[in-house]
């Protein structure tokens, strides 16, 4: 899988060396069952039409450039994962758009022109309440009119669970109550954050969030094993910060995945408290 880097100073050497393709349009922040529909339907697009497979995504999130940095979004994953697991998923050309003021300027034409049809799209693939363009007035249902009929247009219904629409913003609100058990069901894989044990401290990654307060039933492992430990996930006036309730070996010092399994009952986590003092790190 290629990955391109999109903003207005390289977007112009892209468009010269672009190829016709089938194109998932979407932030995909956390790639949950949702944005996999999404991704799963353009890929059966490309087939069809002898196309190769593209996903268009855009960083910073368009939240906090409209808002000027007001509303800080708790991203689910850094870029780097995003990459894998679109790789996993099949895709051949991740396209990485540079969100910034001046793109969000673009009128809804001028998104297509410049970003769709000037890059090879045919088809394009999104979800029902993917915008575009300035203050996102463009919509899936004047897509193809955007685009003078030149790129075909297949708009993926929501996904629900339990009547509750599978959306990055739902996984986030289900992370501040601490509901990590929930999470398979809207993800199709449990939770995962990314970080380094250097003996003393485990530091999260940057761009993934942690859940509430408490603590947590979890697998710590890296690419040769894995344990299960539970970990207090506690505020500081610097942050959350984690504590594990028992020792990680020294072979699995360096880069770790914590996969969140279970919040324990508040009654199981002060048994614990009293049973075992560790220093926060």
């Amino acid at each position: 899988m290629e990955t391109i880097y999109l903003n207005q100073d390289s977007l112009a050497y892209w468009q010269g060396k672009a190829k016709r393709s089938v194109v998932a349009l979407g932030c995909f922040d956390g790639i949950h069952k949702g944005h996999q529909e999404v991704i799963r339907t353009a890929s059966q697009m490309s087939k069809r039409k002898n196309l190769s497979l593209s996903v268009m995504s855009f960083f910073p999130h368009p939240k906090e450039v409209i808002s000027n940095g007001k509303k800080q979004v708790n991203y689910l994953m850094p870029l780097f994962e995003k990459e894998e697991r679109l790789r996993v998923l099949g895709v051949d050309t991740f396209y990485i758009v540079e969100f910034t003021k001046e793109f969000a300027s673009l009128l809804p034409a001028q998104f297509i022109a410049q970003y769709l049809l000037n890059l090879g799209i045919v088809h394009a693939v999104a979800g029902f309440d993917f915008a575009y363009g300035y203050n996102g007035t463009g919509h899936m249902d004047r897509l193809q009119k955007d685009s003078f009929g030149l790129i075909d247009v297949t708009k993926v219904e929501k996904l629900e669970f339990h009547g509750e629409k599978i959306s990055s913003t739902c996984i986030r609100e289900k992370l501040m109550r601490g509901c990590v058990e929930e999470l398979p069901s809207l993800l199709g894989r449990p939770y995962e954050v990314e970080c380094v044990w250097d003996g003393n401290a485990l530091d999260i990654l940057p761009y993934y969030t942690l859940p509430t307060p408490g603590c947590y039933r979890v697998t710590l492992k890296n690419q040769m094993e894995s344990i299960q430990t539970k970990i207090i996930v506690s505020e500081t006036v610097d942050g959350l910060s984690l504590t594990c309730l028992s020792e990680i070996p020294t072979f699995m010092t360096g880069r770790l995945s914590i996969v969140w399994l279970q919040r324990m009952m508040e009654e199981d986590h002060y048994r614990l408290s009293e049973r075992i003092s560790l220093p926060y790190f």
